[in-house]
């Protein structure tokens, strides 16, 4: 079965934005990628999940890494620029400096990351891999930080969000139901 892109069954996952950073033969780039993951612990990998077609494969093709710097719920406007443009047709780093956004050098690898964003990780690929129409990039992270201030900004249904009111557990009663209905259908 294939899918047309913002097909309306397909809107109803809740993901963050990846801010990606790389430079290669683009020069310095940022692109918004809703399809960023972290996927393991020890060693610690993180996935994004991009276009063929975007300008940001080209670039970590070439060098082989990538930041991934979770977009902050005030960073709508950076993500915006980053996700409408392409880095073939504009140079997004300087027009969002314009904007009054702020980059700084990735500590281990070579390419900028995005300042004020609630997470920053420099990644080294690890491994590259087509998947239908985009290709998926494991990446080491080599260097991680985190804004415990900063809240991540979350994309739903086309639209940009930020965390609402948290939602409770069950309560310790009803928790100790579900434990007792759980033993009681436990296999073996």
């Amino acid at each position: 079965m294939d899918l047309a892109w913002n097909d309306e069954r397909t809107r109803r996952f809740v993901t963050n934005v990846g801010l990606i950073t790389s430079r290669g033969p683009i020069g310095d780039n940022v692109m918004a990628a809703e399809w960023t993951h972290h996927i393991s612990y020890a060693p610690s990998l993180m996935s994004v999940h991009l276009s063929l077609k975007d300008a940001t494969v080209e670039n970590i093709r070439a060098t082989k890494v990538f930041g991934i710097n979770l977009a902050a719920s005030d960073q709508a406007t950076l993500v915006s620029v980053a996700g409408n443009n392409s880095g073939r047709e504009v140079d997004k780093i300087a027009a969002l400096k314009e904007l009054g956004f702020s980059f700084y050098p990735a500590k281990k690898i070579d390419c900028l990351m995005v300042e004020g964003a609630a997470m920053n990780a420099e990644c080294e690929v690890l491994e590259e891999k087509q998947l239908g129409d985009h290709i998926m990039f494991v990446g080491r992270v080599v260097e991680i930080s985190a804004d415990a201030e900063k809240e991540p900004l979350v994309y739903h249904n086309g639209k940009f969000w930020h965390l609402g009111e948290r939602v409770s557990k069950p309560p310790e009663p009803e928790l100790k139901r579900i434990e007792e209905v759980v033993r009681k259908h436990k296999r073996g």
